[in-house]
């Protein structure tokens, strides 16, 4: 079986993050940068199915030239070899424009089996595996909670609402939303970051697809909450004290 991952280079969670001169996005220099941690569980979920029925594993991301760290890390864990979409202004993508430049790469391939993780930690729009169905034209399911490959087909555990699950079939190929926490992701061993030296990282420039370049949607502002404190004083009798605390909490804080 031979499957691509999506894995998607984000600020790391401690950084400090400052707003740029634009105002739609972070001043990058300042900062370091990791794997985007749903995408982990996608591809330990795609090396154990390597590991069960064969084939190859690659990671694919796109982004500046710092992304191929992110590349070197997944085939230090296993994947077998990388492609880099190579974008300086990946940022300013929205979801659209992203899920057609990483359809456009995957096209030029073939592959079994497409995953990515649940949303990225940046943005969070959660749109990539749903888009890049639709653009390749392949059967897609969501927050995948485990996986049975079957011969030509799928049998796929889904995660809904209130605890309940669902079971669906797929046929192959197909792309898979994987949700986190369905596998404990492993570390890279010092003998697979060695081998990952060896590995193949192809290139390729996200001109050079044939993508649009236009955006459906654009980021005007981004910008950091500001906290504030607000005390209130209910008079009146306990009663009346009581009913009125009930509604600020049930309309207002809605914590009821």
């Amino acid at each position: 079986m031979n499957i691509v991952v999506c894995v998607k280079q984000v600020p790391a969670k401690d950084a400090p993050l400052a707003i740029d001169a634009s105002g739609t996005w972070i001043r990058e220099t300042d900062i370091s940068f990791e794997t985007n941690e749903p995408d982990t569980f996608a591809l330990e979920e795609a090396l154990r199915l390597k590991e069960k029925h064969g084939g190859e594993v690659v990671a694919i991301s796109m982004g500046p030239e710092r992304v191929k760290q992110t590349i070197k890390e997944a085939l230090a864990k296993g994947a077998d070899r990388g492609i880099h979409v190579t974008d300086d202004k990946f940022h300013a993508l929205d979801p659209l424009a992203s899920a057609r430049s990483l359809a456009a790469a995957i096209k030029k391939e073939k592959f079994d089996l497409i995953l990515t993780g649940l949303q990225s930690e940046d943005h969070g729009f959660g749109q990539t595996g749903v888009l890049l169905a639709e653009l390749l034209g392949l059967p897609h399911a969501t927050i995948i909670m485990s996986i049975e490959a079957q011969g030509d087909h799928l049998r796929l555990k889904r995660e809904l609402e209130a605890g309940w699950f669902q079971w669906v079939e797929l046929p192959l190929p197909a792309v898979l939303t994987i949700q986190s926490g369905i596998n404990k992701p492993r570390y890279a061993t010092l003998k697979g970051i060695m081998a990952a030296k060896k590995k193949e990282i192809a290139a390729v420039t996200r001109e050079s697809l044939g993508v649009p370049a236009e955006l459906t949607q654009r980021v005007e502002r981004i910008y950091v909450p500001h906290k504030t404190k607000k005390t209130e004083f209910i008079a009146g009798a306990p009663k009346e004290i009581a009913t009125k605390l009930v509604e600020k909490l049930k309309h207002e804080a809605r914590v009821l």
